[in-house]
């Protein structure tokens, strides 16, 4: 037989998406087994969203859609961005995708030639790298401040000729960290002063917990450069839907918009009706989801606390970063094998010495697994 593809050969497949996946295979096995793993709330997708969905369905909006989206979410994702991030948005500058990963790989392969290189701000979630190395692009990676977990001058030491793009992630997964204005407007100074595009994953915006969230696109005249992220799995507790969307210039959406009509069509037609609603519809669950997200949080964080960990700060998003004392792999099979808790190495963000905790669980388990995690002689 002839060999594979050794471009995909060459990428890790997703480490947090593996670890779920052994969990569940122990829960099969009969193992009781607390999952915190994977970043996907516990929340039913609100009522309202579900039935714009089956009304949909019911209406008979089960045929082909414009590739880049049908034109009330286009015009739903514009004024969800006009108004609430602050920032100038067509309709023809958005797209809709199958999940905000669908989004990410899309702009990359938009943007990139191979060789160019690309700024990735660690700790860093899995699927960015993957995405770069399938557009063949190159990941040059720069840690943030790991006691503020925010951006310092020495960023600049990393920029040069084959530099393209800068990644942002914030609020952060898989710290939780959210950039302050001091960050943010470094970010946009850096693109400017070397001419680079910036992808701003913005995905856990409406998971913030007394801070501010500050979209790169309205710093400046950045919304002329910048690709900014967003769906509804997080916010809407829509994970099964995969829906996500683009905001870029028209020239990157022209771009993208060949990805995606050339590989996935389109989202689906009725799950795209669910997100108008989700946009337009009461935005009250969006708060009541975040109000409990930030209990479990505060809880979380003050009993690891209590159990002698350091954690970075937990200002957005649903995960406790915790600092370990050892290898964090070996550590975290150890509380998987002796505890029955899964959780996500730090290794897999490029953070060795951290493990990510995901608080999208109830109360109950959450308090069970530390526990756990406490009998096994936590690090």
């Amino acid at each position: 037989m002839r060999s594979l593809s050794e471009k995909v050969a060459g990428i890790a497949p997703s480490a947090t998406i593996e670890i779920s996946n052994r969990a569940k295979k122990m829960q099969r096995e009969g193992i009781d087994v607390i999952s915190l793993s994977i970043g996907e709330p516990d929340f039913d997708t609100p009522k309202h969203i579900r039935d714009a969905c089956i009304d949909a369905l019911n209406r008979g909006e089960t045929h082909y859609a414009p590739s880049n989206g049908i034109p009330e979410l286009l015009s739903a994702v514009s004024e969800k961005i006009t108004n609430e991030n602050r920032f100038p948005c067509k309709p023809e500058q958005v797209i809709v995708t199958c999940g905000a990963k669908d989004a990410i790989y899309e702009g990359m392969e938009a943007v990139l030639n191979p060789g160019d290189e690309v700024l990735l701000l660690t700790p860093a979630w899995v699927s960015y790298e993957p995405c770069v190395q399938m557009a063949g692009g190159k990941i040059v990676k720069h840690a943030v401040n790991q006691k503020t977990f925010q951006l310092d001058d020495s960023i600049l030491e990393r920029v040069n000729a084959r530099t393209k793009m800068i990644v942002v992630n914030s609020p952060s997964n898989p710290s939780g960290a959210v950039f302050d204005k001091k960050s943010m407007n470094l970010v946009a100074d850096l693109c400017q002063d070397f001419d680079l595009y910036a992808m701003s994953d913005e995905i856990y915006e409406k998971m913030v917990y007394g801070k501010e969230h500050l979209s790169l696109a309205a710093i400046g005249d950045m919304a002329g450069r910048t690709i900014t992220i967003n769906g509804f799995s997080k916010a809407y507790a829509m994970t099964g839907w995969r829906l996500g969307y683009a905001v870029a210039p028209t020239e990157i959406i022209k771009q993208m918009s060949k990805v995606q009509q050339h590989s996935v069509s389109q989202a689906t037609t009725f799950a795209m009706w669910g997100a108008v609603a989700a946009l337009r519809g009461d935005q009250r669950c969006v708060e009541e989801m975040r109000a409990e997200f930030d209990r479990r949080r505060k809880f979380v964080i003050s009993e690891l606390n209590l159990m002698g960990y350091t954690t970075a700060p937990a200002d957005g998003a649903f995960y406790a970063f915790v600092k370990v004392s050892g290898d964090d792999m070996e550590i975290a099979t150890k509380w998987l094998e002796q505890g029955h808790v899964a959780a996500t190495p730090g290794s897999a963000f490029y953070a060795p010495g951290w493990i990510r905790l995901s608080y999208a669980t109830s109360m109950e388990k959450l308090r069970e697994a530390l526990q756990r995690i406490r009998k096994t002689g936590g690090n």
